[in-house]
C-alpha cells in the first residue's frame, strides 16, 4: 500500500448555489418547506429563480463545500462531480480551482441537462430553505471516476445527496471498492434528513456491509436511520456498525464514538448567527482535516465545531475568515 499524496477526494453534487434573503411570506406564497430541502423540476426552478430577485451565485454542493473548507485549512483536496458545458458549469469549475480544490471532471456535451443549481432562501432567523434542481450532477456515472485520484487520497468522502439516482449510486459503490482496495478510509455524510425517507434501505445496506469507515449524521438523521428516539440507544446501535460515528447536534454541540470511546463537545462560541447554510459541510471539513493531520478525536470534533461556527456567521456555505489561522492545526 502506497502512502497517500492527497488528503481527501470527495464525490458529490456539482451545484451552483443561488442565495437570496426573503421573508416568511415569500416561503408561504411559493409553498416552500421552511428549513428543509426539496428537489425541483427545471420548470419549477426557473419560476422560483425569477421570483428570487437579487442573489449571490457561487459554486456549491455539500461535498464541494466540504472540500473548499479542507483547502482553506491547508489540506490537499480534490472533488469529482458532473457539470455541463454551460455558464453555471464554468462558474463551478472556476470557483473550485480558485479555492485550491483540484477539479478535473470533464463537462457533459450538448444535449445534456444544465449544470445543477440550488436556490437557497434565507429568512431573518438565519434558517435556510433549499430548493435543488440537480441537472447534470445526477448524470454522474462510473465512467467519470478518476481511479488513480481516488487511490491517491487518504480519505474518500461521499455525500448522501448524490446517493439516490441509480447511476451515481453505482459510481459511488465502485469508488468505495477502489478506495478500500488501496487501503484508504471511506467517509459518508447522510447530508439531509429529507434524503433518508426514500433511501433508508440503501443507506442501511451500505453501512451493514462495512462500506463506511466514518459516518457523519445529525441527530435527526441518526434517529431516522436507527428508528430510535433515545440518543444513547441510537448511538449504540449505529456505533456497532461503523468504526467512527460523528453526530452533529446544532447548538448542543457534537458527539463522536470511535471503537468504544465516546467524546461529547459543546458548540464553538458564536459571535452572530446569519445563515446556517453549510454548517454540516464545514463541520465535516474541519473534522476530516484534523484527522488527516493526525489530531486526536477530541481535536477533530473541536476543529469541526470551529469551522461550522465560522460559516454560519455570514451568508453562504464557504468560509470567509482565515480558517487555517482559526483552527491552528
Amino acid at each position: 500500500m502506497s502512502s497517500p499524496s492527497l488528503d481527501i477526494v470527495a464525490i458529490g453534487d456539482a451545484i451552483v448555489d443561488v442565495i437570496a434573503t426573503c421573508d416568511e411570506a415569500f416561503l408561504a406564497t411559493h409553498r416552500l418547506p421552511k428549513g428543509q430541502m426539496q428537489l425541483l423540476s427545471l420548470a419549477d426552478a426557473d419560476t422560483l429563480y425569477a421570483a428570487m430577485g437579487s442573489a449571490r451565485e457561487t459554486s456549491g454542493g455539500s461535498g464541494a463545500n466540504t472540500m473548499a473548507g479542507v483547502a482553506a485549512m491547508g489540506g490537499k483536496a480534490s472533488f469529482i462531480g458532473q457539470i455541463a458545458d454551460d455558464p453555471l458549469g464554468r462558474i463551478f469549475a472556476h470557483d473550485m480551482q480558485a479555492l485550491g480544490v483540484r477539479f478535473d471532471t470533464p463537462p457533459l456535451g450538448k444535449g445534456a441537462p444544465s449544470t445543477g443549481r440550488c436556490l437557497i432562501l434565507v429568512t431573518p432567523d438565519a434558517q435556510r430553505t433549499m430548493n435543488t434542481c440537480p441537472g447534470a450532477s445526477h448524470e454522474f456515472n462510473a465512467d467519470a471516476l478518476d481511479e488513480a485520484l481516488i487511490r491517491s487520497a487518504a480519505i474518500l468522502y461521499l455525500e448522501g445527496y448524490l446517493f439516490g439516482p441509480d447511476l451515481p449510486r453505482a459510481a459511488m459503490a465502485r469508488a468505495v471498492a477502489i478506495a478500500h482496495d488501496a487501503g484508504r478510509q471511506v467517509a459518508f455524510t447522510l447530508s439531509e434528513s429529507v434524503c433518508i425517507a426514500g433511501r433508508k434501505e440503501s443507506f442501511s445496506h451500505m453501512i451493514d456491509n462495512g462500506a463506511i469507515d466514518l459516518l457523519f449524521a445529525n441527530e435527526d438523521e441518526l434517529f431516522q436511520l436507527t428508528q430510535r428516539t433515545d440518543l444513547d440507544g441510537a448511538l449504540a446501535d449505529m456505533a456497532a456498525k461503523v468504526p467512527t460515528l460523528v453526530i452533529t447536534r446544532g447548538p448542543a454541540g457534537a458527539i463522536a464514538v470511535e471503537r468504544g470511546t465516546r467524546i461529547d463537545i459543546p458548540a464553538a462560541p458564536l459571535t452572530r448567527l446569519v445563515d446556517t447554510t453549510g454548517a454540516g459541510d464545514l463541520f465535516a471539513a474541519g473534522f476530516l482535516t484534523a484527522r488527516v493531520k493526525g489530531a486526536d478525536l477530541q481535536r477533530q470534533l473541536a476543529t469541526g465545531a470551529i469551522a461550522a461556527a465560522e460559516v454560519i456567521s455570514h451568508f453562504g456555505a464557504r468560509p470567509e475568515a482565515d480558517l487555517k489561522a482559526l483552527v491552528a492545526l
